[in-house]
């Protein structure tokens, strides 16, 4: 629930914030009324078969998942609801951010991904922890993957595009954290690396290229 209404406060206020219409404010609010109720029916069923089979019992299981399941529907629901009205308001503003570097060369990918693999081997060897594609700080996967989504982002400047190269990069970066060979700062600072690394690199050839 906690993590329901963290999302719902970041909805609504992103809906103002845009200014949506009436009708379509109205239509998010419902879709996120639609996911808290659906999540206090899951606990409820919960509750009620743990009271009635506190003991292991494959209809439980199935009763359990059933509801689990309705909450998943809903805020699959939910999502699209809220990208077909907010993607409207956020994708001209992020697709205008993203073309402020213009089209970038070949080389200028080559280069950013090149350097941020060279910059984490640097950094690894001087903190002596981990080794070039193995653990310790920063993570060389998150860098690398979020070096790849800037350049893809940028070299596109489509803001579908640039969204699921970014869900790409962190999806790649959440399996070094499932699998605990790195830890969430290490991760974090990987993912800001490779970043910033390629955004100062692309930035500088295009000014070169001008």
């Amino acid at each position: 629930m906690r993590v329901h209404f963290i999302a719902a406060l970041l909805v609504l206020l992103s809906a103002l914030f845009l200014r949506v219409t009436p009708i379509e404010f109205a239509l998010l609010a419902l879709s996120i009324l639609a996911v808290l109720c659906a999540e206090l029916m899951n606990t409820a069923i919960e509750a009620v078969v743990d009271m009635v089979s506190p003991e292991y019992h494959p209809l439980a299981k199935t009763a359990k998942d059933t509801a689990a399941g309705a909450v998943l529907m809903a805020s699959c629901g939910a999502g699209i609801m809220g990208y077909l009205i907010l993607s409207t308001y956020i994708f001209p503003l992020y697709g205008k951010a993203l073309s402020m570097f213009g089209s970038v060369s070949d080389l200028g990918t080559m280069v950013s991904v090149l350097v941020v693999t060279i910059v984490v081997i640097m950094i690894k060897s001087f903190t002596g922890k981990g080794s070039p594609l193995h653990g310790g700080l920063p993570s060389g996967h998150a860098a690398i993957a979020f070096s790849i989504a800037t350049a893809v982002s940028i070299n596109t400047a489509q803001p579908l595009i640039s969204l699921l190269s970014l869900a790409l990069a962190a999806m790649v970066s959440h399996s070094r954290l499932l699998m605990h060979i790195h830890t969430m700062k290490e991760i974090i600072f990987g993912s800001l690396l490779g970043s910033s690394i390629t955004l100062l690199i692309m930035f500088s050839f295009q000014i070169l290229g001008k």
